[in-house]
Parts: structure tokens; sequence; C-alpha cells
């Protein structure tokens, strides 16, 4: 599997449902061995099993929307403990977990699979032309 949006996100990208310069925007390391992603019906954080995730992230800072493209500066998770983690996946933060859509899930990125040390885990988003996803 490559990076990819999920479904029902593209769908409320398009609603305007998910503003992703407004809303607060997270990430969630995710262990793929108690996470099986449906791209197609996985919408929401609580599709995502509570043992699955191994760190949740502070609201994404410096996000910006240029030519259909989203970026934003790293975020530190701080001393990371737990399994090893082979997907982040982008949620935008609702009023429940299941009013939590999520939005892409990443697990092409450097040190894959990353097994935590209980260090502080910095997420620097691709430096390429599509940054952290690009419409297209």
């Amino acid at each position: 599997m490559a990076n990819q949006l999920y479904t029902k996100a593209k769908e409320a990208l398009l609603n305007g449902d998910i503003d992703l310069d407004t809303n607060t925007i997270k990430a969630v390391l995710v262990d793929a061995a108690d996470y099986n992603p449906v791209l197609a019906t996985d919408n929401a954080l609580d599709d995502i099993p509570e043992a699955a995730r191994v760190a949740i992230s502070p609201a994404l800072t410096g996000v910006t929307i240029t030519n259909g493209v989203f970026n934003a500066s790293p975020v530190t998770l701080p001393a990371v403990t737990g399994h090893q983690f082979e997907y982040i996946v982008v949620y935008k933060v609702g009023a429940s977990e299941a009013l939590s859509p999520l939005i892409l899930l990443i697990d092409t990125f450097t040190g894959n699979p990353c097994t935590p040390s209980g260090a502080d885990i910095t997420v620097s988003w691709d430096t390429g032309a599509d940054k952290i996803f690009k419409l297209t």
C-alpha cells in the first residue's frame, strides 16, 4: 500500500467538512499488527483499535495549503513508548473519536517500521513536491 487518503476524507474535503487550515489536525502512530486499514470504509478514529495506537501527536502547526498541496511543520511526539508502528494516520479532531474523521494513511516514511525507545519522535513530513499530500 502507498500513502492514501481515506475514501470518506475525500468526500469530507470536497464538502468542506474538513478544513485543513482551520480545524485541529493531529497524527497518530499506528501498529499494523493491530490495525488492518480499510480505506473505503474506515472513517473515524474509533475505527483504529486503541491497542493499535502507539502515540498521538499534538495539533499540527504551520499548516499551509498551496496549489492543492497540504503541508505542516514537523511535529514532535514526546517520550514515545510501546509497540513498533508502521503507519502514521492524519485525522481531524472532533467532539469524540467517532466524530474525528481519518484523512490520510501514511506507510512510506523514513525509519519504517519504527520501534519507540522512550525518546521523542519527530515526524518530518515529505519534503518533495507532494509534502503531506497533494490533491491530483
